[in-house]
């Protein structure tokens, strides 16, 4: 397959300066999928999905255009080369575009160590199947579980390349294998739902969908009879589940396109502190078998491990070439973009320190206050920091679960939040992003 894309990439590369591009880069993307959906017992919905799409970038000095395509004909890629030039003629000029210069491109990566490809063949649909059967038929085995709303099996199979005129040349596979369940307990107005769910990037690695299924019809069950929490200032502990969307927060705040538009909360934070003396986020695209894995960005810079917090202090913006020149830096090799959008700096894979204690022993120490395992809605303000989020979750009293809890609001500014973090010891090492629960005192819950 890399051949076919890297043959198709080059003949759009060609045509591109061939119809008078300065400079161009060709990406293209082809995958399949395939899903299988069951209910009560039965199939409920297979799909199958195939596809190629091409993006093209010319530039004509400080002009560009990107156009997009899922034709392959030698005729519209002709014909996409020419749509390009002529958008870009129109388009306005913009100091801070280009390609990166040959002697920042990656070279020299190792695909086999990065393990983003399963070997094992394609599962067959009846496999996939019998997982989504197994997932729903353990979820209903629960105790008080009424209905498995969904029980999904999926797979998919991806192949990248990037072929730029200033001589970068190069592309990676990726596959994923998933399981999931959506379960329901209890009646009338008293019912809730709750999932579980795992995707991998080898199909042996997989959570078995006994556990899935199980764990999501024991989760719909533990939120049974939820009643609002009382309003005041309490800890709130942020389960393991949701706890990297806290520094998810964080991250977006660091993106270089917030900070060179001057949208970001953290504007004037380069080089202080963040979170506590003692924690420090890392990311690694280099870790095998994890989904934010990659040998190069989406402009054909090296991806590298770097530290983006360090004991509590943060260390630099997370950069694509574009945002890294209008803000006078170098580019951290974090670019990313579809076949129809330009470059934007995005992260990899995360890892935040963790703690000594278990989760267990965060409930203990927070007393009385609220375990939060799901939340909706939000308002981030990003210029202030200002957090306000929908939750549900699980009251504690003198260090114990008493209740399920719904229809509450937590509310803070991540300013303070952050720098308060208590980390568990409780984060799934094959993750993405590695978080743990996170334990914040003092803040505000609205209930009743």
């Amino acid at each position: 397959m890399s051949n076919e894309l890297e043959s198709l990439s080059h003949s759009l590369l060609r045509a591109a300066l061939s119809a008078g591009a300065d400079a161009a880069d060709v990406i293209v993307a082809k995958g399949q999928s395939i899903s299988i959906e069951v209910r009560e017992g039965a199939l409920e919905h297979a799909e199958r999905a195939e596809g190629t799409d091409v993006g093209l970038r010319v530039l004509l000095g400080q002009r560009q255009a990107i156009v997009s395509s899922s034709d392959t004909q030698p005729a519209t890629l002709n014909a996409m080369a020419e749509r390009a030039i002529a958008m870009a003629r129109e388009a306005p000029e913009d100091p801070f575009v280009g390609l990166a210069d040959p002697d920042q491109l990656a070279n020299g990566w190792d695909l086999e160590a990065l393990e983003l490809s399963d070997p094992t063949p394609e599962p067959n649909p009846d496999v996939l199947k019998q997982d989504a059967l197994t997932a729903e038929a353990t979820a209903m085995q629960v105790q008080d579980v009424q209905q498995v709303i969904s029980a999904n099996a999926g797979y998919g199979s991806q192949s990248v390349w990037l072929t730029s005129s200033n001589g970068f040349n190069g592309g990676y596979d990726r596959t994923s294998r998933s399981t999931s369940c959506v379960a329901l307990a209890g009646e009338g107005t008293g019912m809730e739902r709750d999932y579980d769910g795992d995707s991998r990037t080898f199909q042996s690695d997989l959570r078995a969908p006994e556990e899935i299924g199980r764990t999501a019809g024991e989760r719909a069950v533990a939120a049974l009879n939820a009643r609002k929490p009382e309003t005041g200032t309490f800890p709130v502990l942020f389960d393991e589940r949701i706890s990297s969307s806290l520094i998810g927060h964080l991250l977006a705040a660091a993106n270089g396109a917030a900070i060179a538009r001057g949208s970001s909360w953290l504007r004037d934070s380069l080089g202080k502190q963040v979170l506590p003396e003692g924690l420090s986020v890392i990311e690694d695209p280099h870790r095998p078998r994890i989904s934010g894995s990659r040998p190069f960005d989406a402009e054909g810079l090296p991806t590298q491990v770097r530290t983006i917090v360090e004991d509590g202090m943060l260390t630099g913006w997370t950069l694509d070439l574009s945002s890294a020149r209008k803000l006078g830096m170098t580019s951290t090799g974090n670019a990313t973009r579809g076949t129809s959008s330009p470059a934007s700096p995005s992260n990899w894979n995360i890892s935040l320190t963790q703690g000594s204690a278990s989760r267990e022993d965060l409930l203990s120490d927070m007393g009385t206050g609220l375990l939060v395992t799901s939340m909706i809605g939000s308002t981030i303000n990003p210029n202030t920091g200002d957090y306000s989020r929908g939750a549900s979750g699980f009251w504690v009293q003198d260090g114990q679960i008493t209740h399920a809890v719904n229809e509450c609001t937590i509310a803070g500014n991540l300013h303070d939040m952050l720098r308060r973090i208590i980390p568990a010891n409780d984060a799934r090492g094959y993750l993405s992003r590695v978080v743990p629960s996170l334990l914040i005192e003092g803040m505000t819950i609205a209930g009743n």
